[in-house]
């Protein structure tokens, strides 16, 4: 089927879910190591409790992926996706601040991760299915746009209800601040409208034989055969895909280091902070904060030019001097003490997450079957959440033996690993025309 050219609004129409879904994954990823931390955890179970992130992704993203080719209703292939995710996602930013235990904050952060990537998952096969080649790095460029701007409010959300609005941030006897808890419930309106929005403006392409793809649908039905045609997608991945995932590793391992833990550094070796119950600890998460806000921000604005480069110099190139800028950022932060030199760090974070969140994906949809594009998306994931989960197994082990629980330390092996990404980004041998490696 060639696809037409769409209007930029049309574009922008199709991204405004990704405002939502990430404005909800920031609160996430911005806020659960402190709340691990204000209910009582220490840095070595930090990993182990963000667990659910990366099993959720691994078990259902690929499930939803292969579900959504086979699906078409009234709302189309991937929107009834859209919707069930943001109906889950908004009800557990809801639930999630209300946790007076980490079993019970552990446990919705399961139920919140597995409902975002119901969301999630589709929209990168979204990008795929409605946009020609020659438009796609544009559109995944959008939500890179869209991700930026939602996350950056996010980050800030706490900051800004304490500063701006007077909400209380202090914690007393293990208790989650309310800044933290109106941001989480503000998000659940965020992430349903934006989601919402995108449902209802933007139509999806029908199947080109409808006939064909209803007989295909009952052939393929059942819970084993979705399994088997997942391992046969795994098996048969093309080379430029295997490649590809290699530096997705080495990419994820280094954020999920920044993540985990550059808030709690930041209250801890910037501003000084002695214990979870100081002061100092609060006004440095919500600094950390902040800084995610920054690199965000740095994301939103970066993606504008962002194809412009990459027409330039090619998507391959473009991405590794990306990371390698997300590098420089993170091994600076070892050398800061002044609070505010911490944006300048995130400035180079936000440059390498704007093309994490376009150059992969846009590499990967020139490479792929388009009936598969769902299936394809969700494995690709597993270069995600692997690395994640191998991360939560083994790196409280080596922050309590190696790393002295030093948070600082965490958050520059995750420059290390956006080098080793960058290298290997390199050889990455991609098979696109020159045409679509230039888009």
């Amino acid at each position: 089927m060639d696809k037409p050219r769409l209007q930029f609004w049309q574009i922008v129409n199709m991204s405004i879910g990704f405002f939502g879904i990430q404005f909800g994954w920031n609160l996430q990823l911005s806020n659960m190591s402190a709340i691990y931390e204000y209910l009582g955890a220490s840095a070595d179970q930090l990993p182990l409790l963000w667990l659910a992130a990366p099993l959720t992704g691994l078990l259902v993203q690929p499930v939803i992926g292969h579900m959504s080719d086979r699906t078409w209703g009234r709302l189309g292939r991937r929107r009834p996706y859209f919707l069930t995710g943001a109906i889950l996602s908004s009800l557990a930013l809801v639930a999630m601040p209300n946790s007076s235990a980490l079993w019970m904050a552990a446990g919705f952060l399961w139920i919140m991760d597995a409902s975002i990537n119901i969301s999630m998952e589709p929209f990168r096969a979204f990008v795929a299915d409605m946009l020609p080649e020659e438009q796609r790095t544009s559109g995944f460029a959008m939500q890179s746009l869209f991700i930026g701007l939602g996350a950056s409010i996010a980050s800030a959300l706490p900051w800004m209800l304490h500063h701006w609005f007077h909400v209380s941030a202090s914690s007393t006897g293990h208790a989650i601040p309310m800044s933290v808890k109106l941001a989480f419930y503000i998000g659940a309106p965020v992430f349903f409208g934006a989601v919402l929005w995108t449902i209802l403006t933007t139509k999806e392409y029908p199947p080109q034989n409808m006939d064909e793809f209803r007989r295909m649908q009952a052939a393929n039905s059942g819970l084993g055969h979705n399994l088997r045609e997942i391992i046969e997608a795994v098996r048969e991945m093309p080379v430029v895909m295997r490649q590809l995932s290699v530096a997705q590793i080495a990419t994820w391992l280094g954020l999920f280091c920044m993540w985990l833990y550059f808030p709690p550094a930041v209250a801890r070796n910037v501003f000084g902070a002695p214990d979870t119950t100081s002061p100092l600890y609060t006004e440095g998460v919500e600094w950390g904060g902040n800084c995610f806000a920054v690199y965000s921000v740095v994301c939103f604005a970066f993606s504008f030019v962002l194809p412009t480069i990459a027409r330039s110099l090619g998507r391959k190139l473009t991405h590794s001097l990306c990371l390698l800028c997300g590098a420089a950022g993170l091994f600076s932060v070892a050398f800061i003490h002044d609070k505010w030199f911490l944006w300048l760090s995130m400035a180079g974070v936000g440059i390498a997450w704007a093309s994490i969140l376009s150059m992969p994906y846009a590499i990967l949809a020139g490479c792929l079957p388009p009936k598969k594009f769902g299936i394809y998306m969700g494995v690709f994931n597993f270069s995600i959440v692997l690395p994640e989960i191998t991360a939560s197994l083994c790196f409280g082990w080596i922050m309590n033996h190696l790393l002295g629980n030093n948070r600082l330390y965490a958050v520059v092996a995750g420059g290390a690993f956006m080098v080793i990404a960058a290298i290997l980004m390199q050889r990455v041998q991609l098979q696109t025309s020159r045409t679509a490696l230039r888009s």
